[in-house]
C-alpha cells in the first residue's frame, strides 16, 4: 500500500457505500445489478483501472485491481462482474488485440458504455477447455459461430463476450481461438440469444446466463492474436491473474467475516456472559485470525509478483485454492457462533455462507488447482 493506493480505497469505498450498497437488495431480488450502474462505476474510474490510459484506463496495475476487489468484498457487494469486465476481459484484449481492437473496445468497457463477459463453460465441458464443442468456422470474411455456452458472468448485461471456439475442431488446443462477439446487430435475428438468468445458491445479484450461437456472423477481424489456433495458449497466459483475483476477494471476505463475527460475539450473551468469554470461542476464532494472516500475507505476496511479471502457474493455483477452501470453512464456523440467526438471511453471515461456496469451484476447480500444483513436484 501507498498514498495513491490508500486514496482509491477511501474512494471506492464512499463510491460503494452510495452507488451500490443501497440498492443491492433490490438486485438480489431482480437477479442482476442495474445497468446504469456500469455508466456511474465508469465515470467513477472504477472499471479497467489496471488498463493503460491511452487505451482509457485508469493506468494502473493489479494492485489498484485488488484495492477495488476488497472494498467490493468488505462493502457486502455480491454479484458484481468488474473482476471478469475489467480483471479478465480486458486484459485479454489488451494483451492479445490489434491496436485498432484495442482502441474500439477498451475505452467503451472503461466509460460502461460496454459490458463484457467471457463465454469458457458449455454444458458438456468445464475445465476441460481442450474439449470445447461451440465452432468458429471461417466463411468468406467472417465467422460463422455455433454453439452453446453457460455460467456466463455478466451474461445478461453483457454486449461484447470473449468467446472460446474451435476454429479448426478437428484439433485440441491447437485449434481453439478466441472471438469477440459484440451482441449488437447479432442478437435474435443475428442468431444469437440469451437463455435465462440462472438462479443460483448465492451471488443473487450476479446475472448468470446461458447463450446460444446459431450460425452467428461475425468478422474474422474480431479475432484475438494475429493466427487462429492461439487461444489455449492464451487462456493459459490469462488464468493466473484471474485466480488470482479470486483469492483477493477470499482473503478480504474472510476479514470481513471475522470482523462480523468478532463483534456479534462481543456484544451476544449465553448463561451468563458474552458468547467471547467461552474458551471455545477464543480458541476457535484465534485459529481463524491467524489462518486470515496467512492467507493475507501470501496473497499480499503474490500480488507483488503479478505486478513484477513472476507470478506462476503453480503459485497461481496455491493462492486460489487454499484461500478459497478456507474462506468456506471460515464462514461455516462462524456463521456457527451466530446461531439461529446465522440461519437468517437478513444477517450478512448467511449470504457470505451462499455466496462462498462458488469460489470453490469458478477459475478452474480446486481439484483442477491441486493437479496444476502436483505438476510442478
Amino acid at each position: 500500500m501507498d498514498e495513491e493506493l490508500r486514496i482509491l480505497r477511501e474512494a471506492v469505498s464512499r463510491f460503494l457505500e452510495k452507488e451500490f450498497v443501497p440498492h443491492m437488495a433490490d438486485w438480489e431480488k431482480q437477479g442482476r445489478i442495474d445497468r446504469d450502474a456500469w455508466r456511474k462505476a465508469g465515470e467513477a474510474g472504477l472499471l479497467c483501472a489496471s488498463i493503460p490510459a491511452e487505451h482509457g484506463g485508469g493506468g494502473g496495475n493489479f494492485k489498484h485491481e485488488a484495492v477495488l476487489l476488497e472494498e467490493i468484498s468488505r462493502a457486502g457487494i455480491s454479484g458484481w462482474g468488474n473482476s471478469v469486465h475489467s480483471g479478465i476481459v480486458a486484459h485479454y484484449i489488451h494483451a492479445y488485440g490489434s491496436e485498432e481492437q484495442k482502441r474500439r473496445w477498451l475505452p467503451k468497457m472503461a466509460r460502461g458504455e460496454l459490458v463484457a463477459a467471457i463465454a469458457m463453460t458449455e454444458p458438456g465441458t468445464g475445465s476441460d477447455l481442450q474439449a470445447v464443442a461451440t465452432t468458429a468456422i471461417a466463411d468468406g470474411d467472417d465467422y460463422l459461430i455455433n454453439g452453446q455456452k453457460t455460467f456466463l458472468s455478466n451474461g445478461m448485461n453483457a454486449e461484447l463476450i470473449c468467446v472460446v471456439a474451435k476454429t479448426d475442431p478437428s484439433e485440441a488446443a491447437s485449434g481453439v481461438s478466441l472471438i469477440m462477439v459484440e451482441t449488437e446487430g447479432v442478437e435474435g435475428g443475428g442468431g444469437f440469444s440469451r437463455g435465462r438468468n440462472l438462479e443460483k445458491l448465492g451471488q443473487k445479484a450476479a446475472d448468470t446466463a446461458e447463450v446460444f450461437f446459431a450460425d452467428v456472423r461475425v468478422p474474422q477481424a474480431n479475432l484475438l492474436g494475429e493466427v487462429e489456433g492461439k487461444g489455449f495458449a492464451q487462456l493459459m497466459q490469462q488464468l493466473p491473474q484471474e485466480r488470482l483475483i479470486i483469492a483477493v476477494g477470499a482473503v478480504a471476505t474472510i476479514e470481513k467475516i471475522l470482523q462480523l463475527t468478532s463483534d456479534y460475539v462481543k456484544e451476544r450473551k449465553a448463561f451468563g456472559k458474552r458468547i467471547l468469554d467461552f474458551q471455545n470461542t477464543q480458541f476457535r476464532l484465534a485459529e481463524r485470525y491467524t489462518e486470515a494472516r496467512i492467507a493475507r500475507v501470501f496473497v499480499d505476496d503474490c500480488v507483488q509478483q503479478l505486478v513484477s511479471g513472476k507470478l506462476d502457474v503453480a503459485t497461481a493455483a496455491m493462492a486460489k485454492w487454499w484461500t478459497t477452501q478456507k474462506q468456506c470453512e471460515i464462514v461455516d464456523e462462524c456463521l456457527q457462533f451466530f446461531g439461529g440467526y446465522g440461519y437468517m438471511m437478513e444477517y450478512p453471515i448467511a449470504r457470505m455462507y451462499a455466496d462462498s461456496r462458488i469460489q470453490k469451484i469458478y477459475g478452474g476447480s480446486n481439484e483442477i488447482m491441486k493437479m496444476l500444483i502436483a505438476r510442478e513436484i
